[in-house]
């Protein structure tokens, strides 16, 4: 099937979108000429394209945007997440040449240019998004080149599929270097191992009051440990978390040693430490409005998400029954903890009690979890917000809390990290 909304201005070269079940979309290209290969996912954030277009976390990826129209306010120095772009293509319904805003540098086009990365635009995106809530996130292309619509999709079909590969690896800083926070006092010292941090999260540890040392992926837990930090920050990342056995073993190694938060890719890896297990989502969640309750306060958070895979609370272990409201079987849907204001804990086989925090109310999916019986804790998703609200950003306030020793350290209102 082809849709086809183009209309040819005669400045910019035909492009197609072919999908690996057989939908090509026609288009024009609105970045770099050329061809890439990848997962298509969708993202309904309204605003904050610079910030999505620099994520690490979307490397592998073809990103489409559900809102019409990108590219109006340009790009920005203070909204680069990265140093380049990560993602594998950009999918937009209607791009800006001419941004209006008076801390542009560039046009998102220019941009994309600039760094080589394929975009297209004149898609019917509507139709897009539905398709990928049908079908699930699937392989796809972008192509100034071969525009057959036949041969595009065999390529795509023969093409490899995202966890075939370690992206961490490709989005990691190389060398060691370190953030401090400026005109502030270090409340602590921490090791933060970058599996693709966004520098909006290193911002937010800094503005806490954290001297960060940040380390590549595959450090091992012994060059950590010879740092002495107050804690380790385990970062979000591209792909599937079994990629990076590594980083899980690192993990392993950490916990119960040093106070441990972890934040999308790095709640995964903590879970699969754990012994739990990570199933990848239909379509996964990528936008700036997935309502999430914390189950210690009751409050209902507005969240940034990025990611296609998550934990499954019930492969933890066993409820505790007399800590999860008398329940002793795990639900079959999360949401049912959130209807009954209940913080269930279960029983892991090597590192004690572990327990859910933080639910999605959209699905019922795990966006959060809390170890017991050691000091560690993560989420699913992005608290600092880029792009996105803040409610969450109490979570970098919660890990200073931790290291200082509070024992109900995630017991925050979400007003309160607004106030940094």
């Amino acid at each position: 099937m082809i849709v086809n909304l183009l209309v040819d201005d005669g400045k910019h070269p035909e492009a197609l979108l072919a999908l690996e079940h057989g939908m090509v979309f026609r288009g024009r290209s609105c970045g770099a000429e050329g061809e890439m290969f990848g997962e298509i996912v969708f993202n309904t954030s309204m605003t904050g394209y610079q910030e999505i277009v620099t994520d690490p976390s979307y490397a592998g990826q073809i990103v489409a945007l559900t809102y019409p129209q990108i590219g109006n306010y340009g790009i920005t120095k203070i909204d680069m997440q990265a140093d380049r772009p990560n993602l594998r293509g950009l999918v937009v319904h209607d791009m800006c040449y001419e941004p209006s805003n008076w801390q542009s540098v560039e046009s998102l086009p220019d941009f994309l240019k600039r760094n080589n990365v394929v975009a297209i635009e004149d898609v019917d995106v509507r139709a897009l998004t539905l398709n990928i809530r049908e079908k699930g996130a699937m392989r796809a292309a972008i192509s100034t080149k071969d525009l057959d619509p036949e041969h595009l999709i065999e390529r795509v079909q023969a093409s490899p599929h995202i966890a075939e590969h370690n992206f961490v690896a490709d989005v990691s800083h190389e060398d060691r270097f370190t953030v401090k926070p400026e005109g502030r006092k270090v409340r602590h010292q921490i090791v933060v191992v970058d599996c693709g941090i966004k520098q909006g999260i290193l911002d937010w540890l800094a503005k806490v009051g954290c001297e960060v040392t940040v380390v590549p992926w595959n450090t091992p837990f012994s060059a950590i440990d010879e740092l002495y930090p107050d804690g380790v920050f385990f970062s979000n990342g591209p792909g599937d978390p079994s990629s990076v056995p590594e980083t899980v073993e690192t993990v392993k190694a950490t916990l119960g040693k040093y106070p441990i938060f972890g934040i999308c890719l790095g709640n995964q890896m903590l879970s699969m430490a754990a012994g739990a297990e990570i199933e990848k989502l239909k379509y996964g969640h990528h936008g700036a409005n997935e309502p999430v309750m914390n189950l210690l306060t009751g409050k209902v958070e507005i969240t940034a998400q990025n990611h296609n895979y998550g934990p499954v609370f019930s492969s933890f272990g066993p409820l505790i029954p007399e800590l999860s409201g008398g329940v002793k079987e795990h639900p079959t849907d999360l949401r049912y903890w959130s209807q009954h204001h209940i913080a269930p804990v279960a029983q892991t086989k090597k590192f004690g009690r572990v327990r859910l925090t933080h639910v999605n109310l959209n699905d019922g999916s795990c966006e959060g979890i809390q170890f017991l019986d050691i000091p560690a804790f993560s989420m699913q998703y992005h608290p600092e917000g880029k792009p996105g609200p803040n409610d969450s950003t109490y979570a970098f306030e919660a890990f200073v809390r931790l290291m200082d020793g509070n024992k109900d350290y995630l017991d925050i209102d979400v007003r309160e990290g607004r106030n940094h």
